[in-house]
């Protein structure tokens, strides 16, 4: 067969495979190629998160060309700061429902995963009315707390209130999403995000700027806009989930209180969630000690850099979490040296991606800031930042992977120590010392950041190769 007839049937196939991933539906990933079931959970998952990402990206670039943009981005990123919290109680509770779900999809038990994911449904409901009513009641002191001057308490309030108060769409649609991805249907959690994200995407000037003779809300809009977004989204995955138009259908027969299944999924949820707590928490001290050093303007480039950070960290995420189904479904069909292939396999490509985006962050840096503000300070900062931070970009590709194959096989203690070693005891130590002993203003605090997520990407290779995991029973 001539060459080009040969790339012209891998590109065929190749395809295929990606009209396959897109369209959803059931197959068995404990079984045929890896690189194909890679293909299948990942791509979908890419472009979950890569919309998730959008989220991250749509309010800062509207907000950016309002009035007073400084204070106004300034909020927006203290806020998000603390909105981690609730991030990481999310993806604590859809990693333990991912790893329990796949775990007994993998043993073919459909029912048993079905139980689990409304256990886990169950759970964000009680979490998400506590964390929501926190929030709306402590706006004013939360942003206080984060070093915010009071004229940006005073203007930024409403905007944490409404972001806060809107913590059950985040909780939803992140766990929800997990339950999808543990059974294996990575392409309704990816649609999912796509009618959040385009709703968002519409909505926001309209809600900011308005439309004809309605003047919108400023800074309010951008809230009222993610979570009107968000909540369609979740919608939409109830739709499917209590609907029976998905690889896992829940009914009213499972909406009972099983304790001994709500306690595996604490279990598993506890760490995962103190996981993203503890690396959140961090961010939210090296965003404090940038107000505090730089002032607001220094404040408004650094969260502008973070935003463009998480924007690319995402899609990387995505295809980690692929890596983390498959190590739960492989366990469950009792095929460990699976799992470590798909997991090494992974790990290649998310090396590769996260390689490009580091070189686009070293030599493009400037122009990517210059698209969110016009303030030449502002983006000096922020060039600044995402340029250092960009420099550990294939650290982080390699150690998102590790970290997310813990915790599908329902390892999530071990990836738990890793983080609270590497930015606890590593990371907010070696940022005070550079700022407050050795001077070195914000570019220290930038510095710190590849640091640690490389000694976290090190130690969770070292830990995956060992192999204890293999071993873990939920």
């Amino acid at each position: 067969m001539p060459p080009s007839n040969i790339h012209t049937g891998k590109l065929s196939r190749f395809i295929s495979l990606i009209k396959q991933s897109l369209r959803g539906g059931e197959h068995d990933y404990t079984q045929g190629s890896i690189r194909t079931a890679i293909i299948l959970l990942a791509i979908p998952m890419i472009l979950e998160l890569s919309l998730e990402s959008v989220f991250a990206v749509v309010d800062i670039f509207f907000i950016g060309h309002l009035p007073n943009s400084s204070s106004a981005i300034q909020t927006v990123g203290l806020t998000e700061s603390v909105i981690t919290i609730v991030y990481s109680v999310a993806i604590g509770l859809s990693t333990a429902a991912t790893a329990m779900v796949a775990r007994r999809t993998g043993e073919k038990n459909k029912e048993a995963a079905a139980h689990a994911g409304m256990q886990s449904l169950i759970m964000a409901l009680i979490v998400s009315v506590i964390l929501s009513i926190t929030g709306v009641i402590f706006a004013p002191d939360i942003l206080r707390i984060m070093g915010a001057h009071e004229d940006v308490v005073k203007e930024g309030s409403g905007f944490t209130r409404i972001m806060m108060g809107g913590s059950l769409t985040v909780l939803l649609l992140f766990l929800i999403n997990g339950i999808f991805r543990g059974a294996g249907d990575a392409a309704m959690a990816m649609r999912s995000l796509w009618l959040a994200s385009l709703l968002n995407i519409i909505l926001c000037p309209i809600f900011i700027y308005g439309i004809g003779p309605w003047k919108g809300f400023g800074l309010e809009g951008a809230a009222i806009a993610t979570t009107i977004g968000r909540g369609m989204g979740v919608l939409y995955q109830c739709r499917s989930l209590f609907g029976g138009k998905s690889s896992i259908s829940l009914r009213k027969e499972h909406f009972k209180t099983d304790i001994k299944v709500m306690k595996t999924l604490v279990q598993i949820a506890w760490p995962a969630t103190f996981q993203f707590l503890i690396a959140s928490g961090s961010w939210i001290v090296l965003s404090r000690l940038v107000a505090e050093t730089g002032g607001t303007t220094a404040s408004a480039g650094y969260q502008i850099a973070i935003r463009n950070v998480v924007f690319f960290i995402l899609p990387a995420w995505g295809l980690s979490n692929a890596a983390a189904t498959l190590v739960g479904q492989n366990l469950g069909a009792n095929q460990p040296d699976r799992a470590v292939k798909s997991v090494m396999l992974t790990a290649k490509y998310n090396a590769v991606f996260m390689t490009a985006v580091m070189l686009s962050f070293v030599f493009f840096a400037s122009p990517i800031i210059s698209i969110f503000t016009k303030e030449d300070t502002v983006r000096q900062v922020g060039a600044q930042a995402l340029t250092i931070i960009g420099l550990g970009y294939i650290f982080y590709g390699i150690g998102m992977v590790m970290m997310q194959a813990l915790n599908g096989a329902g390892d999530t203690k071990t990836p738990t120590w890793i983080s609270f070693f590497s930015f606890w005891l590593f990371q907010v130590p070696l940022a005070y010392l550079l700022v407050q002993e050795f001077r070195t203003g914000i570019e220290g605090i930038f510095i710190c950041i590849p640091d640690a997520e490389t000694l976290s990407a090190v130690a969770a290779w070292i830990y995956f190769k060992k192999g204890k995991w293999k071993k873990v029973k939920i």
